[in-house]
């Protein structure tokens, strides 16, 4: 962590939503004049697409079929814990981009599925903002979540997480069922040993509960709208959090427990508003008193 050099970071599996929040930290950051450096989890994977697949037959070949982008060898872990130290220290990093499709990679004149070369951060940032899977990604070896000022995670219940992924990768990228399906299976193992875990690690979770059947989401033939949900939003240190505030300004919000709000689900992006300005505020008059 770093008064001087500030981060970011929200970690949340494939399609739990994690660019809900990016889009809100991306206009609070816009509101409140912050200049951020923006990281993609997806660019510090191990392997560019065609890499990957090569990867995955070759492990299947040989009897195993958990290779996946959630676990430690499709994935850069001690880069990105180097990047999050630097930074911390000096402001400065390396980062790229992952192309993920034709209208991405166009004006880099690449393949979608490839990576942008490395290149220095701009200088002069006032934080630096991760969004991906693995913001607070722990393994014995690194421990990325060490140098995180704030950390959010965002997880749906699992059988809406695969709703969501079933309906974005069949619709956006023209996968069967049964390609999704394998997709889901082979990632298990890395997902209950990798993506679960960073989720005790943070400091506020949000979980996006449907309030609407969704148990078996092979078949389900809509992604629950956020109207028909609820969001469990906790806080792992709930001092300092003013929860009569929030209870007034979102209405049909309620209290769980002690530290835990719940909200409707057409309400999430106001209450990551309130919730996450005062702490934007704080972080930057921190770093405005040491400069």
């Amino acid at each position: 962590m770093s008064d001087r050099h500030p981060i970011i970071a929200i970690t949340g599996s494939s399609g739990a939503g994690t660019s809900t929040v990016q889009r809100t930290f991306e206009e609070i950051f816009r509101r409140e004049g912050v200049t951020a450096a923006t990281i993609e989890g997806d660019s510090f994977h191990a392997f560019d697409r065609r890499q990957m697949r090569e990867k995955m037959a070759e492990h299947e070949a040989g009897g195993d079929n958990r290779l996946s982008h959630f676990g430690p060898e499709a994935n850069l872990f001690g880069e990105l814990e180097n990047l999050f130290r630097h930074y911390s220290e000096c402001g400065q990093g390396k980062r790229r981009k992952y192309l993920h499709n034709a209208e991405e990679a166009a004006p880099h004149k690449q393949d979608p599925g490839t990576f942008t070369p490395w290149e220095d951060l701009p200088t002069g940032t006032d934080l630096l903002f991760y969004e991906g899977l693995h913001g607070a990604v722990a393994n014995g070896e690194i421990d990325v979540a060490r140098f995180v000022d704030l950390l959010i995670g965002v997880v749906p219940v699992v059988n809406l997480e695969w709703i969501q992924k079933l309906h974005r990768d069949k619709s956006m990228r023209g996968y069967s069922t049964e390609a999704v399906t394998d997709t889901i299976l082979r990632r298990m193992h890395d997902y209950v040993h990798y993506i679960v875990p960073q989720f005790a690690r943070t400091h506020v979770n949000f979980q996006r509960v449907p309030m609407v059947d969704t148990s078996n989401p092979f078949i389900a033939r809509a992604i629950p709208t956020a109207d028909e949900s609820m969001v469990v939003i906790r806080f792992a240190n709930p001092k300092g959090i003013d929860f009569p505030y929030l209870l007034n300004m979102v209405h049909d919000s309620f209290m769980s427990r002690a530290n835990t709000i719940v909200v409707p689900g057409g309400k999430m992006e106001l209450a990551m508003q309130l919730i996450f300005t005062p702490f934007v505020w704080r972080l930057m008059e921190r770093r405005r008193q040491l400069l």
